[in-house]
């Protein structure tokens, strides 16, 4: 069983993962609340099929979704405008696609994902990217939306959010390289 003490301990966690979605302080923290008295009100639904951990992020999942829904058409993000093309990125893909230069290989995906090293260098690689790209790049890979699902939150083309999600790849690439090659330190 569940209680609220457990929960709670795990507030710094999801604060991390709200924030690396929102990057706005304030809507994380009401973000956090909002999964936290959730997951107190439906702690008799918890299973433990899955970690508390897996549980929570998944509540605060949905509620990020369901934010993001809520505001519909609103203009949540900059215009267009602000968004620069940083440079031409063709020249680090082969013909076929792939890395011309592997990704350094980390001691343990699971280890270095659940590091907190790792989610200062994401959050600081995520503030750097304009806001539209890095919300088009937590929608997919994070949230696990489908591309019309964003397009469709973001008011943007199919095509345009492919190029949104390549930005975001392109630019978490590069800072991740220089970032971690100084031996993950921030």
């Amino acid at each position: 069983m569940i209680n609220a003490e457990l929960i709670e301990r795990e507030r710094p966690y999801l604060m991390r993962y709200a924030l690396a979605q929102l990057r706005e302080r304030d809507a994380a923290e009401e973000a956090v609340q909002e999964t936290l008295l959730a997951a107190l009100e439906s702690q008799h639904s918890f299973s433990g099929k899955s970690s508390l951990r897996t549980w929570l992020t998944s509540i605060l999942r949905f509620k990020l979704i369901d934010g993001i829904r809520r505001k519909g058409k609103e203009r949540l993000f900059e215009s267009l405008e602000d968004e620069a093309d940083d440079g031409d990125f063709d020249g680090l893909f082969s013909q076929d696609g792939h890395w011309r230069e592997p990704v350094r290989a980390w001691s343990g995906p699971e280890s270095e994902l659940i590091s907190q090293q790792f989610w200062q260098v994401f959050e600081e690689c995520s503030r750097v990217m304009p806001r539209r790209t890095a919300m088009a790049f937590a929608m997919r890979e994070v949230m696990g939306m489908e591309i019309a699902e964003i397009c469709n939150n973001l008011d943007i083309t199919a095509t345009h959010c492919s190029v949104l999600l390549y930005r975001a790849r392109m630019s978490l690439r590069e800072c991740f390289s220089i970032r971690w090659s100084r031996g993950g330190e921030p």
